[in-house]
């Protein structure tokens, strides 16, 4: 047989070959995100890029999902803004067809993306925006999940840190004004009252106040022992820079608004004066799951070099173990169809990942897998998030 012709013949059987195997086995499940990747937030949309991607390539390296398929991550920029955020994830939902939408640095941006998500039918991932009503929203069936803080039980965590660290009696709260700050005024009003206590003023301050001592100085006359404080990186750093303004030393814990970004740079000296909840930290002995991300980091990204570089490390923690998790519900579900990988997220059993060991994480009532029992306490110490003593 002539040479031409059984290199014709082969490459005939090898098109052959691909064309009989499935359509689905050759595609890339898509796993999209929308989240701040510019602005004074973007260190945190790349942490959680960050997270996504290690845990990507670790399960593409395992041979991918439902008989070989890869993973792909399609990244949209909602700048913090809500309008851009619903516009990010319906090009996801409908152009990309994403499996599964991680998402919603800010819980403005979450809050408007959750309702198309659930529409949609589109499971939809949180690995950073606390607001409680993201997932408790009232929609049934739910598709929204989340590895994250949840204000209501933060709020409790930052009453008993208050109390126990700075023997705080008369606390105050300082709040963004939008959404995420009534989320966490009802959690902590709540969490107040369940202790027969309440707090001696509430103040709000816009996302783009420079100056807040007017409300602090409300807040001083009304005698508060210690400030609550709720804001992303820039207001919460208007604050510390108001309180210096004021010369007022008086306690600051926050929500984690401020490990998101430039904090530090913002806020000058006094910032390591704010302690703040976190999820993960990297400091410290780790577990094998740790040690296996920490190594998987420093090899993709040349500038991490240690636990240093990882920051904020509660992107990175709570989206590699979203992902994780998002991919054994798809597994479970034998499927990327909505509806069959929402109910694959209550068949998970047990997963080893690294901010915890979760076992039957979610179900119809719990979409929420990280607890009270799961935060750490926090504060920057010469630009790094340390835990709360470990200088």
């Amino acid at each position: 047989m002539p040479l031409f012709r059984r290199s014709f013949i082969a490459a005939a059987a090898a098109v052959a070959t691909v064309a009989c195997l499935p359509v689905h086995a050759q595609e890339a499940i898509k796993i999209g995100l929308v989240t701040a990747l510019s602005g004074q937030s973007a260190k945190a949309g790349e942490a959680i890029t960050r997270g996504l991607a290690v845990a990507i390539d670790e399960i593409n390296a395992k041979g991918g999902l439902l008989g070989g398929r890869k993973l792909e991550l399609v990244r949209r920029d909602d700048e913090g803004n809500p309008a851009k955020g619903v516009v990010a994830a319906r090009e996801l939902i409908f152009k990309e067809q994403v499996a599964v939408l991680f998402g919603g640095l800010d819980t403005p941006v979450s809050m408007a993306i959750v309702p198309i998500a659930n529409q949609e039918k589109t499971p939809f991932m949180g690995p950073w925006a606390a607001g409680t009503p993201i997932t408790k929203n009232g929609a049934n069936p739910n598709f929204a999940f989340r590895v994250s803080a949840v204000d209501e039980i933060v709020n409790k965590a930052m009453l008993q840190y208050a109390q126990k660290t700075f023997k705080s009696a008369k606390p105050g709260m300082i709040l963004v004004n939008n959404p995420w700050g009534e989320s966490n005024e009802k959690g902590l009003t709540a969490a107040l009252a369940a202790k027969n206590m309440k707090a001696v003023g509430i103040e709000k301050f816009e996302a783009n106040d420079v100056d807040v001592v007017p409300q602090l100085t409300k807040l001083r006359a009304a005698g508060a022992d210690a400030l609550f404080m709720v804001g992303n990186v820039g207001p919460s750093a208007q604050v510390v820079k108001s309180l210096d303004r004021m010369s007022w030393k008086v306690p600051v814990v926050s929500h984690w608004g401020p490990a998101g970004g430039r904090f530090t740079e913002l806020a000058g000296p006094n910032a390591k004066s704010v302690h703040f909840v976190q999820t993960y930290s990297f400091f410290g002995k780790q577990t094998p799951v740790g040690e296996k991300v920490m190594r998987a980091l420093m090899a993709k990204y040349p500038d991490i070099k240690g636990a240093d570089d990882v920051t904020p490390a509660v992107g990175v923690a709570n989206a590699y173990d979203g992902m994780q998790l998002a991919a054994l519900a798809i597994s479970k579900a034998g499927s990327t169809k909505g509806d069959e990988v929402r109910q694959g997220f209550y068949k998970i059993d047990r997963y080893e990942g690294l901010i915890k060991t979760y076992v039957k994480p979610f179900s119809a009532q719990v979409h929420d897998a990280v607890s009270e029992n799961d935060y750490v306490w926090a504060q920057f110490i010469d630009n790094r998030i340390l835990p709360v003593g470990m200088n």
